[in-house]
């Protein structure tokens, strides 16, 4: 029986084989079974200048954003600090003051 190695996210010892994929049981993370997980899990996110975001930056946000499903709106210049860097379609997970957790585009701030 051959060892899988320990999930990169977690460390979980569990993880196993599907196809092509090995996946962690406990927190759902997949990556593949040839590649190396240091090149694939680094991704670049610019801000709306082209700056670099990094975990743990402070950007400010540069057009009125709606809050979707409430009639809050996150102001021109609102400061956001101990930014998150995640890989999806809104690429910022935040904590606003006032307003709580948030999910923000990159496109839609610049870096502080």
């Amino acid at each position: 029986m051959s060892e899988l190695p320990n999930c990169p996210q977690c460390s979980s010892a569990y993880t196993y084989q599907d196809g092509e994929l090995l996946i962690c049981p406990e927190c759902a993370h997949e990556w593949s079974a040839t590649s190396d997980e240091s090149t694939s899990s680094d991704f670049i996110v610019k801000d709306a200048n082209g700056n670099l975001l990094q975990d743990g930056d402070t950007i400010t946000v540069i057009k009125d954003l709606k809050v979707k499903g409430s009639s809050l709106v996150v102001k021109v210049g609102t400061k956001v600090k101990n930014i998150r860097l995640v890989d999806s379609d809104h690429n910022i997970d935040c904590k606003i003051d006032g307003i709580g957790a948030m999910k923000l585009k990159s496109e839609f701030v610049k870096k502080a």
